[in-house]
């Protein structure tokens, strides 16, 4: 086996994950110190094994449940205090004043001016709390809507995990190519359901009307692989391949196309 047939095995990918066995992990060690081109595959493997694993990995604040809590137990205690037209209000005292004012000098404008008074006070106090209970209901909102978030991005990073730990995933590292150098995918192939599997969240955003598509390529010959979406990253199967010596990724038309347009590829992995 030459060193580039030993790089594809696979054997440092496994070594990385703690699925080679001592002998292999003992050999791989040996060969790493006598062979450069081994050692430079091995730092590109971890490095772009580290890179997907923590791409997007938000840690939810501790404290976020109970700031939501906190919330709405503030909300019921701003709607139990909510001040009501009790004859002790303040306002209701300035107007019984007025009234006994009035009702002295018979003036009956007087009268009329402080129930405006009352009136006008009592809108005013009205929307004071409508607001402050809007301003209240909009950040709960806020705060459930990045809890959501956060918990999608960490079920995300439990899937990944997972492949990542299933022996009988293969794992093929798909590298930019000319155009694209700094791009980088990872293709995942069970063994005994041949179902792919791809994270490409490291890809740009596809433009409006444009998909990524995943090619498997055996004998020289593309075959698709189905079409990418953010929302089957990682965790459903774009296609059944039983066989392919390589896996490529272009950007199509949104739907996809039956050759790949090689202008457009941005990565590509041998097997």
């Amino acid at each position: 086996m030459n060193t580039k047939e030993y790089i594809s095995s696979g054997i440092i990918e496994s070594y990385i994950l703690g699925h080679a066995s001592p002998e292999e992990a003992g050999i791989l060690e040996c060969v790493m110190k006598n062979n450069a081109e081994v050692k430079a595959a091995f730092d590109e493997a971890q490095k772009t094994l580290e890179h997907l694993a923590t791409a997007q990995a938000v840690t939810p604040p501790n404290d976020l449940k109970s700031k939501i809590w906190n919330r709405i137990q503030q909300e019921q205690i701003a709607e139990e205090e909510k001040p009501s037209l009790s004859i002790q209000s303040p306002v209701v005292e300035s107007l019984e004043e007025t009234i006994r004012v009035g009702n002295n000098n018979n003036n009956w404008k007087t009268l009329g001016i402080a129930a405006s008074v009352l009136f006008l006070g009592s809108i005013a106090g009205n929307l004071f709390w409508v607001n402050k209970q809007s301003e209240s209901q909009k950040e709960i909102a806020k705060m459930i809507t990045e809890k959501k978030s956060q918990d999608l991005t960490m079920q995300k990073m439990n899937q990944k995990i997972t492949m990542f730990a299933n022996p009988d995933m293969q794992m093929v590292m798909l590298k930019g190519v000319e155009k694209h150098q700094d791009a980088k995918a990872m293709v995942f192939w069970d063994k005994k359901t041949k179902e792919v599997y791809l994270n490409a969240e490291s890809l740009p955003k596809a433009p409006t009307g444009m998909q990524y598509q995943l090619w498997a390529i055996e004998d020289g010959k593309p075959m698709s692989a189905g079409m990418y979406s953010e929302d089957k990253d990682s965790q459903i199967a774009l296609a059944t391949i039983s066989k392919a010596q390589a896996f490529a990724i272009t950007l199509e038309k949104e739907g996809g196309s039956t050759v790949p347009t090689m202008e457009n590829m941005y990565v590509m992995g041998g097997i």
